[in-house]
């Protein structure tokens, strides 16, 4: 017999929204049910009845974030023929790079190196599992000879390099300038 999953509650899907929202604004490394739960109309039970404990609460925001960056390279992949590995960074490099994503990519980078120096419990696979999406993105944006040689992987893999050590430099430094002014110069010998 198939195994029966319950979708969410309007009220599970809500809480998480806004818990989202408040994740955005505050990170995870010291997210505590209680001011939490107060911030968002809730209560600590409420938020352990509908997502088991915290790092169920942690698990579903991970998915959430992930959800919203899956959209984003998602966007990439449309439109019929591949668009080449440089034009596609270059536009996630401005997606990136845009000042009203910063609280995504702040909460992206905590998952992230959470998920490295505490490889269990809800953090467990977050970085891996974003690795393989952004790569499995780039290499869809290769035309076919290019993705399915071994230069294609390794230019993807230096592209996702690029793309991740600048957005790390941007998050740190807030010098977009100097920043993107390095990825275009990556960029610049990509296309070489």
């Amino acid at each position: 017999m198939p195994e029966e999953t319950t979708a969410p509650s309007a009220r599970q899907v809500e809480l998480l929204e806004a818990a989202y929202r408040y994740a955005l604004a505050h990170g995870l490394a010291d997210l505590s049910l209680r001011p939490l739960a107060t911030a968002i109309g809730s209560s600590p039970r409420v938020l352990m009845f509908l997502f088991g404990n915290k790092d169920g609460l942690v698990r579903a925001l991970l998915a959430r974030a992930r959800t919203d960056e899956l959209a984003i390279l998602d966007r990439l992949g449309h439109g019929g023929q591949p668009i080449g590995l440089v034009p596609a960074v270059e536009r996630v490099w401005a997606w990136l790079a845009a000042e009203e994503h910063r609280p995504l990519l702040r909460l992206w980078a905590e998952a992230y190196a959470r998920s490295l120096v505490e490889p269990d419990g809800a953090w467990a696979g977050f970085a891996r599992a974003t690795v393989d999406d952004w790569l499995a993105v780039l290499a869809a944006c290769q035309p076919r000879p290019e993705r399915d040689s071994e230069t294609g992987a390794v230019r993807r893999t230096l592209a996702l390099a690029v793309l991740r050590g600048a957005l790390l430099d941007l998050l740190a430094s807030d010098d977009e300038p100097r920043v993107g002014a390095a990825v275009r110069h990556q960029l610049a010998l990509l296309r070489g």
